[in-house]
């Protein structure tokens, strides 16, 4: 029986009237991506990078939020071409790459996701969930429509290249980093710093000129709603793990003996 997959996260932000908003999902349990799909975000971001996420455990979240009305982003820990393979075999239609900073980086990841003869992504899809077990009708021919790549931008190096990034054909978006941002900076910690405010707006102007829509992540409502009036056409405002964090130092605050003090959760 022939299945059809869900649109991209590319599609989706086509299609919107509006900026996307979506979370983070760090906790590597399907039980709590289950919980934060159903919220009414319009996006998630199972994060491998920074989280205790493997492939089975990304498997289970992408399986445990399919049944929701929101768009799975996977980011990977590195853009090699064996993790790239790896997760979209698995079933991911849409990758975040983190740490590019340049356009030479970003055509290597294009060819990475992309069959022979466009690029170098092996060919397995009859054995892999992505492809449905070749459930899926010429899923090989028309894989490029089922896969949307997006790439971060979070060095001072990749602020410099963002136009020339975005540019890249193949690269259906852009990410900016705020954090690693201002570590390359020299502003370790500080996020909201003007200069690191200024430089994620660069790149927005950057990319944005190229015509790709840009995003960035912002737990401070403050900064969140600056960079959505600056044209964010997606952000992250906040993450499975902070919420479940702050949430329970508030309890402790309110009916505990002494608590802990409440810190910023970006």
């Amino acid at each position: 029986m022939p299945l059809r997959l869900n649109p991209t996260f590319r599609d989706a932000l086509a299609a919107a009237d509006r900026p996307l908003a979506g979370m983070w999902v760090c906790s590597g349990s399907p039980l709590v991506a289950e919980i934060c799909a159903g919220a009414g975000l319009d996006w998630l971001l199972i994060d491998m990078e920074h989280s205790p996420n493997g492939l089975e455990s990304v498997l289970a979240q992408l399986q445990a939020v399919g049944a929701y009305p929101v768009t799975p982003v996977v980011r990977v820990p590195i853009g090699d071409v064996v993790t790239l393979k790896q997760v979209l075999d698995l079933g991911a239609q849409n990758i975040l790459v983190p740490m590019v900073s340049s356009a030479a980086e970003a055509e290597e990841l294009v060819a990475a996701v992309r069959y022979p003869p466009r690029g170098r992504r092996g060919v397995g899809s009859a054995l892999a969930r992505s492809g449905r077990w070749n459930r899926v009708d010429d899923y090989l021919a028309h894989a490029d429509a089922h896969v949307s790549l997006f790439v971060q931008i979070e060095t001072v190096e990749g602020v410099a290249a963002a136009a020339a990034i975005a540019a890249v054909d193949g690269i259906d978006g852009v990410f900016v980093g705020p954090s690693d941002l201002a570590a390359s900076m020299g502003l370790l910690g500080q996020q909201t710093h003007p200069d690191v405010a200024a430089a994620v707006l660069r790149a927005f102007e950057a990319v944005r000129a190229a015509g790709k829509p840009v995003g960035v992540n912002a737990f401070d409502p403050a900064a969140a709603q600056a960079y959505l009036d600056a044209g964010a056409a997606f952000i992250l405002v906040g993450a499975d793990v902070a919420l479940l964090a702050r949430g329970s130092e508030r309890l402790a605050a309110d009916f505990g003996a002494g608590g802990t003090e409440t810190r910023a959760s970006y």
